[in-house]
């Protein structure tokens, strides 16, 4: 027996609590999709698959129940979630449970994951009602016009949200969404959908109206083109290959849509690190690689080190690698958790088998660890990384990390952003001065400075998105809300003075008119 089957499940998770979690999905045909525990192999639980007819009942439900939330005040509406934020620090514990059974991350990850949707909810109870507020702006006429612009919400949104943080962007993407207004019908990972299920049903004992927030699950190439046909936004997260097609989908549909794709993410490490500069590195950028074993959309996988420095350099970062504690627990004893399944097991060790067959070096790690788990992988460190390698081009979304040395800054940041991709990338400086520099030089929609990536992300007053081939649009920020809204322009005009005067002449008005837009630039009238 493997040390991972001899896990005795969380109290929390009971096959009472599944069978009530699962009940939610709509499934009319029977279908089912085994859900395991990712650290045993074990079946948890039964997941409905629904049909395309299960998704279009889905969206009705969801818009009848929208055109009632769409009448709340907002007042009324961030109310319901003022509760929730407390509901879901107050079963943190148990949704960590949930996240662990079903993805296999570590206890630290887990736990981090459940903060994200109270931070979501922290930021927008500040910025809501003055986002949504009816805008006054002035008219072509002044006194006499004027225009107002109000926010409407989209509709049903709907949300194909990952299996590496499912409760995260499972209730994240959605929060800001409902506060405008909407419904949303959120499509899970099939591998993860007991606790964004779980979530929901937070968020529902907080006052959320019945039918507002839908589940439905099963494949994407089988569910996915029927969400978005009937979705008035789609929010996306995932692999750049299937953020195209769903680009193409809601293009084809007219429907706005917000993409957050792949990353080949950089650091850069600059020469002017001291000793405390180096520790301090050599702990973010663990975290960086491996956190949550290496499957974040923003973690680091390639690390450019100047070659002044660059023995001492790998020799720090290796060391700890190797020295990362690797288990399958539901405490906070192992460093690096499960990867969420087999196959994605296999695809991180075909990125390194071929990476070694074309010339590169493992320098620690390197091997699938069936020994803790079905899935387990260690933390792994490449030297001699190229190109023409899966793990120099692509991304490999695991514990993998390549290191190359650099003579120069500027051939640092050539090679930062010699790839396809621009979601995060991370600069190490003493200077800060120095370090924000390159920064501004690297083509990314998140730079972090003397951090990894954490920073960036939960700046939730900044978009977080991704330029190239990670994305389009951005979550978080003002525009994190705004997109799950249209703008209705109400114009007035008081006096009907836009255009010649009865018996005027038309070149006399003309000049009146022009002479007109003279003296409002003067005067800054608009």
């Amino acid at each position: 027996m493997s040390a991972g089957s001899a896990l005795t499940r969380p109290a929390f998770v009971t096959d009472e609590l599944l069978d009530r979690l699962v009940a939610r999905v709509p499934g009319r045909t029977g279908a089912t999709w085994k859900l395991t525990e990712v650290y045993t192999g074990e079946v948890l639980v039964e997941l409905p698959q629904s049909t395309p007819e299960d998704i279009e009942a889905a969206f009705e439900e969801a818009r009848a129940a929208q055109a009632l939330w769409a009448q709340w005040p907002v007042a009324k509406r961030l109310e319901v979630f003022k509760r929730a934020h407390t509901l879901l620090i107050d079963n943190a514990r148990n949704t960590a449970d949930l996240i662990q059974v079903e993805s296999g991350k570590n206890r630290r990850m887990a736990i981090e994951e459940t903060c994200d949707p109270p931070m979501i909810i922290g930021y927008y109870l500040k910025r809501a009602e003055k986002l949504l507020k009816p805008k006054r702006h002035g008219g072509p006429v002044p006194v006499i016009s004027g225009s107002t612009e109000i926010r409407v919400p989209k509709g049903v949104v709907g949300i194909i949200a990952p299996w590496n943080f499912p409760f995260a962007t499972g209730l994240s993407d959605a929060i800001p969404a409902l506060m405008a207004g909407n419904a949303v019908v959120v499509k899970p990972d099939n591998k993860t959908a007991l606790s964004p299920l779980y979530g929901i049903s937070l968020l529902e004992e907080a006052g959320l109206p019945k039918g507002l927030f839908q589940v439905v699950c099963g494949e994407g190439p089988d569910i996915g083109p029927t969400l978005i046909d009937n979705a008035n936004y789609v929010m996306f997260t995932g692999s750049t290959a299937t953020g195209r097609v769903i680009g193409e989908r809601a293009g084809r549909n007219l429907i706005g849509c917000c993409l957050e794709l792949g990353g080949k993410n950089p650091m850069i490490v600059l020469d002017d690190l001291d000793s405390t500069g180096v520790a301090e590195w050599v702990e973010s950028a663990a975290f960086g690689v491996f956190g949550n074993t290496g499957q974040i959309c923003m973690h680091i996988e390639r690390i450019y080190l100047p070659e002044t420095r660059y023995d001492e350099l790998k020799s720090a970062f290796v060391e700890r690698a190797r020295n990362l504690s690797i288990g399958a627990a539901y405490d906070f004893g192992p460093e690096l958790g499960s990867l969420v399944s087999v196959d994605h097991r296999d695809r991180v060790a075909s990125h390194v088998e071929d990476a070694v067959a074309k010339g590169a070096t493992v320098l620690t790690g390197g091997r699938a660890r069936p020994d803790i788990g079905p899935a387990f992988f260690e933390a792994t460190v490449l030297e001699g990384v190229t190109k023409d390698m899966l793990a120099g081009s692509t991304e490999t979304f695991g514990p993998v990390v390549g290191l190359y040395p650099y003579r120069t800054v500027d051939e640092a940041i050539h090679l930062a952003n010699d790839t396809d991709y621009g979601l995060n990338a991370s600069v190490w400086g003493g200077d800060v001065a120095r370090a924000e520099a390159v920064a501004a030089r690297i083509d990314s929609g998140n730079v972090n400075i003397n951090d990894a990536l954490a920073t960036a992300y939960a700046s939730k007053g900044s978009p977080s998105g991704g330029v190239k081939q990670s994305g389009v649009g951005a979550r978080h920020g003002d525009q994190g809300l705004l997109k799950y809204t249209d703008a209705k322009n109400v114009a007035v005009l008081k006096k009907q003075v836009m255009g010649a005067r009865p018996g005027q002449d038309y070149d006399a008005y003309v000049k009146q008119m022009l002479q007109s837009l003279k003296l409002m630039r003067k005067l800054r009238v608009r």
